[in-house]
């Protein structure tokens, strides 16, 4: 207890006063006015990905699943719309505005708030842990730190379904970067060797957001964090 509170004031000094959660007034990104547009800059219609994720874990009985950078809610709606316990949360005001918007019209629950991934740190345990197009916000420095922290809050049986956008060559810059770090070509796979890895794969795709055609490369894992013993535990979701 003494040591979480050692850690926990620590972490408050270095965030300059916010423990993961941040003060309404601070911008930290080009979506806070991207998603002030009454239309969604996304979409509502869910990724692919997410209709991989709920095949591979079907919510037969309560999971717990954490949306890590959930924009405007697309995805966590459709999460908790199937059955899921979803905490989701983002760096944008506006977005978070919006995805509890989206949830109301869906008449559904989720435990949406604002935080910053690069501050906020989990404390509590989840069956899932879902994240799209995100990651490369986080610094290279802090990499290991956070997905230490998601691994350990992850109970046993669990998933991770993450995706992260890859540095290529021969994809330029997109025209609507936010500015982020792009990874390595199968750097995500390796903070998971000692899971089982159901699935990992790298796609170059075609995409359409701000409405100018470019390019991506994306790596994408589903890896399930099974007991030491080597079975499944919780249920075998």
């Amino acid at each position: 207890m003494e040591l979480r509170l050692a850690e926990n004031i620590a972490r408050f000094r270095k965030s300059r006063g916010y423990m993961g959660y941040i003060p309404k007034k601070k911008a930290v990104t080009p979506y806070e006015e991207r998603y002030k547009i009454e239309e969604y800059y996304w979409g509502t219609m869910p990724g692919e990905m997410c209709l991989e994720l709920l095949r591979r874990c079907y919510p037969t009985r309560p999971l717990r699943l954490l949306e890590v950078g959930c924009g405007e809610g697309k995805d966590a709606v459709f999460f908790a719309r199937n059955g899921y316990q979803v905490t989701a949360f983002d760096v944008t005001e506006s977005g978070i505005e919006k995805a509890k918007r989206l949830a109301d019209i869906h008449q559904v629950e989720v435990n949406f708030f604002r935080a910053d991934l690069h501050d906020y740190r989990l404390d509590e345990e989840f069956d899932v842990i879902y994240s799209s197009g995100v990651f490369h916000h986080i610094l290279r420095k802090l990499r290991r730190e956070i997905l230490e922290n998601y691994i350990a809050h992850t109970a046993p049986g669990g998933m991770h379904a993450i995706n992260v956008f890859v540095e290529k060559p021969f994809i330029p810059v997109p025209p609507d970067s936010d500015g982020g770090e792009n990874w390595v070509s199968g750097e995500l796979f390796t903070y998971y060797r000692d899971w089982l890895l159901e699935e990992c794969r790298e796609t170059v795709f075609d995409c359409r957001s701000g409405r100018i055609g470019h390019k991506h490369c994306m790596d994408t894992v589903f890896a399930r964090k099974l007991p030491e013993n080597g079975g499944k535990e919780n249920g075998g979701f």
